[in-house]
């Protein structure tokens, strides 16, 4: 049996060890899952910040994808890895604030089952249609859609995807009739889009930017609080009449519950340093995206917010990814 001595001095050895622990992460490389396979736009945020990221931190910080289920793979794996700041979750938006609401029986909680870290970038969403639709601008669109009522169909990514949830935001704002043509990624939903074979879609800039350019369809709005530089001529919602209507996806970085502060200050000042760097506003901006970085704290609240905001949309039009 230890003795009083013996019993304070294991507790100042364990309490040095655990602090030692904490002023030296990371000592091993740091894991970033990725709720998608490699070469998408959430892998190439990704990959974007392991550079910066890996410099500040003095590991290497190294990509794991583990696509399927809708994020759900990835997210249940950074949930139950142990909360030591070595494995994290590169958070989509509607994976993370949505899927609460799509799937009835999640294996992890968005707000019980991890930490923020920080915001990287949003996405603006940009709604199209093909230039057969006699609409040049969102009150037209409307009003159309209303006179043809069933008769307007909109493509997007997949079933419950931002621009799914975001049509249907706009339908229910609107008193619209439209019917939902899911694919299986932007590409296909653009092709079939340019074909005339679907009226309408909500995409990001990058997947229409060159067919708008070559007039094969029609942007009518940018769901964004401003402009965007590579589609300055397109006007905002709330500019086009329709200032409820705001779609933008966001990419963040979170931890799984209850890792140590320390590692969670050192892991925010790497991403804060990441998405200060040039090179890294550069190749967003490259690809559609806006750099917003976000503390931990603010981050919680985006979180907070949206959950509550797009579970309603979501319950209204009884959307399920299932």
């Amino acid at each position: 049996m230890l003795n009083k001595f013996s019993a304070v001095a294991l507790a100042l050895a364990f309490t040095a060890g655990a602090s030692w622990a904490q002023s030296t992460y990371p000592n091993r490389p740091v894991t970033m899952v990725v709720p998608v396979p490699p070469g998408g736009i959430l892998d190439a945020v990704a990959r974007m910040v392991v550079p910066s990221m890996t410099q500040s931190l003095g590991q290497p910080v190294v990509i794991d994808n583990k696509a399927g289920a809708g994020g759900n793979i990835a997210a249940t794996a950074v949930a139950r890895s142990a909360p030591d700041g070595y494995s994290l979750l590169v958070g989509y938006s509607m994976f993370h604030v949505g899927n609460p609401s799509m799937y009835s029986n999640l294996s992890w909680d968005p707000l019980r089952d991890f930490t923020p870290i920080g915001m990287l970038v949003v996405s603006p969403h940009v709604l199209a249609v093909h230039p057969s639709v006699p609409a040049k601008n969102l009150k037209e669109l409307v009003a159309y859609t209303k006179a043809n009522p069933g008769k307007m169909n909109y493509a997007t990514s997949g079933n419950g995807s931002v621009p799914h949830v975001g049509v249907e935001l706009f339908k229910q704002q609107n008193g619209l009739d439209l019917t939902h043509v899911p694919y299986r990624g932007a590409g296909p939903a653009m092709l079939d889009v340019v074909a005339g074979n679907v009226q309408m879609t909500v995409a990001t800039p990058p997947s229409l930017l060159g067919f708008v350019q070559s007039g094969k369809v029609r942007a009518l709005a940018v769901a964004s609080p401003k402009r965007l530089d590579i589609m300055p001529d397109v006007p905002t919602a709330a500019e086009a009449g329709f200032p409820g209507f705001e779609l933008e996806a966001w990419v963040a970085l979170f931890a799984p519950a209850g890792t140590p502060p320390a590692a969670i200050a050192k892991l925010t000042e790497a991403v804060k340093v990441a998405m200060e760097s040039p090179q890294v506003r550069k190749s967003a901006e490259t690809a559609g995206m806006e750099v917003r970085y976000m503390t931990p704290t603010q981050l919680d609240a985006v979180v907070r917010k949206d959950i509550t905001y797009w579970s309603k949309v979501i319950k209204t039009a009884n959307i399920r990814a299932e």
